[in-house]
């Protein structure tokens, strides 16, 4: 039964991160890599849910985990590092959460329309702090191994 919900969630996140990629334009040669980087990001936090750990702490790391794959990627293949970001994230994007906050602001449902909208914005943030961690990571090391050698 795991294994079945696995590979279900392995292929369908494989599967809307490449659609996301084709929506955004990105090159025939690199979908399957974003989607590739969307489906190991979709799977840390499919993990780290289960076993318990808190929303905010798992899509912070799996958005970090994102950004460090997402920068490996573009500097292997020469290209934009928001090609694989971009289409990568998807998975995480609270957009079921922003619906619901918005059709509690429309019912008059003010207190669960907070609850859903907090929520949002605090899952956004935490992507956003996921791939700023990833970018000042890059930028260590990048300045690490300069440093190295030029002693």
């Amino acid at each position: 039964m795991i294994i079945l919900s696995f590979i279900q969630q392995l292929v369908t996140s494989l599967i809307a991160t490449g659609g996301f990629g084709i929506l955004f334009n990105i090159e025939r040669n690199r979908l399957i890599h974003g989607g590739i980087v969307g489906m190991v990001g979709w799977l840390l936090y499919y993990f780290l849910i289960e076993y318990h750990v808190n929303s905010l702490i798992a899509i912070v790391t799996a958005s970090l985990v994102i950004g460090v794959i997402s920068h490996i990627f573009a500097k292997k293949f020469k290209t934009p590092i928001i090609i694989f970001s971009v289409s990568g994230i998807i998975p995480l994007v609270p957009g079921g959460l922003a619906y619901d906050a918005m059709r509690h602001f429309v019912e008059n449902d003010y207190n669960n329309a907070i609850q859903f909208a907090t929520q949002t914005f605090l899952f956004s943030g935490a992507i956003g702090l996921g791939l700023i961690l990833a970018e000042v990571f890059n930028q260590f090391l990048g300045k690490t191994h300069l440093a190295n050698r030029i002693k």
